[in-house]
Parts: C-alpha cells; sequence; structure tokens
C-alpha cells in the first residue's frame, strides 16, 4: 500500500495531477494546489472500488485525516469530499463542523444543506476537540467566538460579501475579541476588508 509519493508534478488535470516519481507517473486525486513542475510530498490514501483503484494525495495528514472522516459519512464519497476539500479550506472546514454551521459547508459544490447538515452530525464530535482550538488563544474564548460567529457572518453576508471570502477572517475577528458585540464587530470587520486584509 503506498503512503506516502514524493515527485514532481508533471501534468495538473481536472481534480487530479500526474506526479512522476523515480520515473513513474502517479495519477493522484487532490483536492491541494499545485504548481506545474514543482517538488511535492503527498499522503496517499488509496480507496478501492470494485471498478477501479484510485489514489488521492495531501499535504497533511490532518487534510488526510479530514478526507477520511468526511467519507465515512452516508452520501458522501471521495468525489464529494474532494470537491468540499478543494472550496473550503482545512480550518475552516473543522471550524464549520464543530460550530454547526452547515451554511458554510453547503458552498462547496454537490453539498446541498441535508448533506451539509449530516456531516455535521456525523462529525461534530470526532473533530469538535481538534477544531475549536484552531482560531482561539485561549480554550476560554471558544463558546462566546462560536455564537458570535454566525451573527457576524449573516450581517456581513447581508451586505453582499460571499461566506467563503470572509469566514476565515470573520473567524479571527471573533477569536481576537471574544466579548465584542457584534454591533462593534460589523465595521471592525469592514475596516478589514477595505484594507485587504
Amino acid at each position: 500500500m503506498i503512503g506516502k509519493l514524493q515527485g514532481i508534478v508533471d501534468y495538473i488535470g481536472d481534480g487530479f495531477v500526474i506526479l512522476m516519481t523515480h520515473g513513474v507517473g502517479y495519477k493522484v486525486y487532490t483536492p491541494e494546489y499545485l504548481t506545474h513542475k514543482s517538488t511535492v510530498e503527498l499522503w496517499i490514501e488509496t480507496v478501492v472500488r470494485e471498478d477501479s483503484i484510485r489514489l488521492f494525495g495531501f499535504t497533511s495528514l490532518a487534510a488526510q485525516d479530514l478526507f477520511n472522516m468526511l467519507t465515512t459519512v452516508s452520501g458522501v464519497g471521495p468525489k464529494v469530499a474532494l470537491a468540499i476539500m478543494g472550496t473550503i479550506s482545512t480550518d475552516v472546514l473543522m471550524s464549520a463542523i464543530a460550530t454547526g454551521d452547515a451554511k458554510t459547508i453547503a458552498t462547496a459544490p454537490g453539498v446541498g444543506k441535508k448533506v451539509a447538515e449530516k456531516i455535521i452530525v456525523e462529525l461534530k464530535s470526532k473533530i469538535g476537540g481538534v477544531s475549536a482550538t484552531l482560531f482561539t488563544p485561549d480554550a476560554g474564548a471558544t463558546t462566546s467566538a462560536s455564537s458570535a460567529l454566525p451573527d457576524l457572518l449573516m450581517a456581513l453576508e447581508a451586505l453582499g460579501y460571499r461566506r467563503l471570502d470572509i469566514i476565515e477572517m470573520a473567524q479571527r475577528l471573533v477569536n481576537q475579541n471574544p466579548t465584542t458585540d457584534v454591533s462593534k464587530l460589523v465595521p471592525m470587520a469592514l475596516k478589514e476588508i477595505s484594507s485587504g486584509k
């Protein structure tokens, strides 16, 4: 079983790359943004089906673990898991699952509200502890941060901003200011957006 591959990205296709390793070109499906002719190391997950054997590659073990967790959810196969991970960064996705943010998960192609909610129900207990600390310097900020985040996102979306464009900034802002009211967070967020942070 292949656990890890290191090689040169020889070709970039739609959702996959050909990774040249010691004269052999491996077709590896990946959500990662890789550049042509770059040297990369990918953690490999092999998925065997009746009619195919496919390699899925990730630049970190955390991303590989997340992929494996996603594929345990009924209705989420490798293709949908890759679509989710290709649309939403690992940190944001884990945070969305931990805080029950189905709307963010549903921004991925092929993922509706029901599938997003199913992902949250089935995976929240598995990754809640990990993702709760992703954006918070101290554990005490987690509860208030996760409760203010949906309100801030809703307010910014009402102003015309896309959730995927603002979620990382909003999470950081809420976690840096855990006791600040949403009415004060909105101007702070708009200031960050306008300054291009």
